[in-house]
């Protein structure tokens, strides 16, 4: 059996050399942080709790996934407090966004669901099927659904990005980070964040248009109208 063979590596000899590679790391590492730097400067202001959050005509709930056709425990948390958000009249309409690329797969139908269930009105319900990312969810918020102002619920390790990617997309937005217990999804979820921060902050400086974009739909607008 061959042993596998690393490849050397050779530091540098010289002091200067060694000053050199120093500040290349420090300069990657600046590089690496920067992301997740700006997203607090945009958004720990904005961060709030269910109880303190300002009342805002809009909840935009953002999908995390189905299991057997259902919201997983992480997605059912955020109904939840988008229940309260409305049952307390925090907010007029949540606005559900996530996934549905595929027929039996349908984010939004499960989180309507989810929510009828639990006493929000039908007719409060608004559904993004193409939500199929953060940004993506924010720039159809303001462009499809003609959302300006927000209240954003999601967990506390995604907030400040969906908070920080709102605002670049032109929603003014406060976010709701709800609490979990510190488990593998929530660990898992923290160190994607460190990665997701990078594509936030490129998608907030180049802002590209999302993978589906289509006509305007007045069903945001229709229900606080009526209401």
């Amino acid at each position: 059996m061959r042993r596998l063979k690393l490849p050397k590596i050779t530091l540098p000899r010289t002091r200067r050399g060694q000053r050199r590679a120093v500040q290349i790391v420090m300069a990657g590492c600046v590089l690496a942080l920067a992301p997740a730097a700006w997203m607090h400067a945009v958004a720990d202001s904005r961060v709030r709790t269910v109880a303190d959050v300002p009342a805002r005509d809009v909840a935009v709930v953002f999908g995390a996934g189905l299991r057997d056709g259902r919201p997983t425990p992480y997605l059912a948390h955020r109904l939840d407090a988008a229940v309260t958000l409305y049952r307390t009249g925090k907010v007029k309409v949540v606005l559900v966004t996530g996934d549905n690329s595929r027929v039996e797969y349908d984010e939004p139908d499960a989180m309507r669901a989810y929510l009828t269930g639990r006493g929000v009105p039908d007719g409060r319900i608004v559904s993004d099927y193409a939500g199929f990312d953060t940004w993506d969810s924010c720039v159809r918020a303001k462009k499809i659904f003609g959302v300006e102002h927000a209240v954003l619920v999601t967990q506390g390790f995604h907030v400040r990005r969906a908070v920080a990617l709102c605002q670049a997309a032109g929603v003014e937005s406060y976010g709701v980070g709800v609490a979990e217990p510190h488990d593998v999804t929530w660990y898992y979820g923290g160190v994607r964040e460190v990665f997701a921060a990078g594509k936030a902050a490129l998608d907030a400086a180049v802002r590209p248009d999302p993978h589906f974009l289509g006509p305007r739909e007045p069903g945001v607008t229709s229900v606080l109208a009526a209401h």
